[in-house]
């Protein structure tokens, strides 16, 4: 048997290390979480852009049939 304390020549768990250990865990499970809902959130932003500018050239499309129905009317007479 040798002499002296195993707890001089054994490493030991450091409770502060597995803290540590767990916080990166959890950050990283929560950075996962949020870069998720940012895309998604980016996937509803695309959708409403496309259906305004749907709504913007729909508007247009009225303006200028109105616009070339007036025309053919003024020419007509």
């Amino acid at each position: 048997m040798a002499a002296g304390s195993r707890y001089l020549k054994e490493p030991f768990e450091c409770a502060h290390e597995h803290r540590f250990e767990a916080t990166e865990k959890i950050m990283a499970l929560q950075f996962e979480t949020v870069d998720r809902r940012l895309e998604r959130i980016e996937a509803m932003i695309l959708g409403v852009e496309k259906r305004l500018w749907m709504t913007v050239f729909g508007v247009v499309g009225v303006i200028l049939s109105q616009a070339a129905q007036s025309v053919l009317e003024f020419g007509a007479r």
